[in-house]
């Protein structure tokens, strides 16, 4: 009887390695500054905080140093980055040549239902704000910036701008205490110029909201100066 019946293939349920949740739980941890810039941090110790082996742990910790948020020294005390300014910058320029173009493609070739799925990500993101959820507004930032990407089929440039971002983003989540609504307003305006197919506004809006990032770090530099690199 079973021999007759017809299934649907069931889709495979994905669950996180115990190697992603210790990952995950540093990088929140990092990120949202609970670890500030400077900590230092040991596999051991958290491997037995967290109630696991050190190899999930080890392998944690060397995804976290690619990304920029942990420096691993051999011998020495791996500790948290200090925010490098000067990287930001770097990162800054090269996002903002890369989301200039995305906006100004935007602008020509994104459909309604495009345009649809921006303002569905743009009330999430107000519901976040509404709620002063910073860790969900965080995320729902980069899925509005990384969608635009994805919509044109240019997601290779979400990928380069994600590679370089690590310090940006402390500084974008450290920014959301008192600067959340103001990102919210440039997500509007940002997709207002795309709806208005206004090529020049948008590009402008671009420009601005990823320029704030320069009077944020000063604002943040003012209040823990320790957290950032010594740079010329």
């Amino acid at each position: 009887m079973a021999d007759s019946l017809q299934f649907k293939s069931l889709d495979p349920i994905v669950r996180p390695s115990v190697a992603d949740q210790v990952f995950d739980t540093i990088y929140e941890q990092v990120l949202s500054v609970e670890m500030p810039p400077g900590t230092k941090i040991s596999e051991a110790e958290i491997a037995r905080h967290l109630g696991v082996s050190r190899q999930p742990v080890r392998d944690a910790f060397f995804r976290l140093s690619q990304l920029g948020f942990l420096v691993i020294r051999p011998q020495k005390a791996t500790t948290v980055s200090l925010i490098s300014a000067r990287d930001i910058f770097r990162a800054r320029f090269v996002r903002t040549a890369l989301e200039v173009e995305t906006a100004r493609r935007a602008c020509r070739d994104l459909s309604q239902s495009d345009l649809n799925a921006l303002q569905v990500l743009l009330e999430k993101q107000k519901q976040a704000v509404d709620a002063g959820d910073r860790s969900r507004f965080h995320a729902l930032d980069d899925e509005f910036h990384q969608l635009i990407c994805e919509q044109l089929g240019f997601g290779f440039c979400w990928d380069v701008i994600r590679e370089k971002k690590a310090h940006t983003d402390r500084v974008r989540f450290l920014s959301l205490a008192f600067a959340s609504q103001t990102a919210l307003d440039d997500h509007h305006a940002i997709f207002d110029a795309i709806c208005a197919k206004d090529e020049m506004k948008a590009e402008a809006a671009v420009r601005e909201h990823l320029g704030r990032i320069e009077s944020i770090i000063a604002h943040l530099r003012e209040e823990n100066h320790s957290w950032f690199a010594e740079e010329d």
